[in-house]
């Protein structure tokens, strides 16, 4: 009998997940596989958008049609500031997956400010594209491509500032720096995806 209640009680050990975490990072995490469906689902988007942007070119007589290419200055100065942006990013990453508060809060602050500052220059970037959205077919297309793309960037920053307020405020779950964690990979993405929109619009214009 004795033996019996031994072996139960091995098995209830067993049995026993109360200590088990209830989050994961990566693939063990939903939200890691979502972020990739919306990556999958995003990527060609842009991919179909550039495409109809070599094809009305390959149908037009003169590319840009309003005759001047975008300004390269403000551009190419997003650029440089996307690009650095994936270092704070990188350690906003790095610290949610040690559950590392303290840094956490500091990277994200250094994204959302980063965030804040390419959108600023994304105002500037819109008004020397030397083309409006109903000009032509070469403008709609332009400003196509960066509305799609700063339509990501204000949907990630408004992401980013909700996280940072409840990296500060609370409630502090484990999960929350799953979802620190997840939207740092989605960051990746919009920073990624511009280099080619960039090439596109900037350069696909003075070939």
């Amino acid at each position: 009998m004795s033996a019996l209640r031994d072996k139960e009680n091995d098995k209830d050990v067993l049995l026993d997940v109360s200590k088990l975490t209830t989050f994961g990072f990566g693939h063990r995490s939903p939200m890691w596989w979502g972020t990739m469906g919306l990556v999958a689902i995003e990527s060609t988007v842009f991919a179909l958008a550039i495409m109809a942007y070599f094809y009305l070119r390959s149908h037009a007589g003169a590319w840009p049609m309003s005759g001047l290419p975008p300004d390269l200055l403000w551009g190419t100065v997003n650029t440089g500031i996307i690009v650095a942006s994936m270092v704070p990013n990188h350690f906003a990453k790095r610290a949610a997956e040690c559950l590392d508060l303290k840094k956490v809060r500091l990277w994200m602050t250094v994204c959302m400010l980063v965030s804040v500052a390419f959108l600023a220059v994304r105002v500037l970037e819109f008004k020397t594209l030397n083309t409006h959205w109903d000009s032509d077919a070469y403008g709609s297309i332009v400003w196509m491509l960066m509305a799609l793309h700063t339509t990501h960037l204000i949907t990630d920053a408004y992401d980013s500032l909700v996280l940072t307020v409840l990296m500060f405020t609370g409630p502090l779950e484990g999960k929350r720096f799953v979802d620190v964690s997840e939207n740092a990979g989605y960051w990746y993405f919009v920073v990624l995806s511009w280099i080619p929109i960039y090439a596109v619009i900037y350069w696909g214009a003075r070939i």
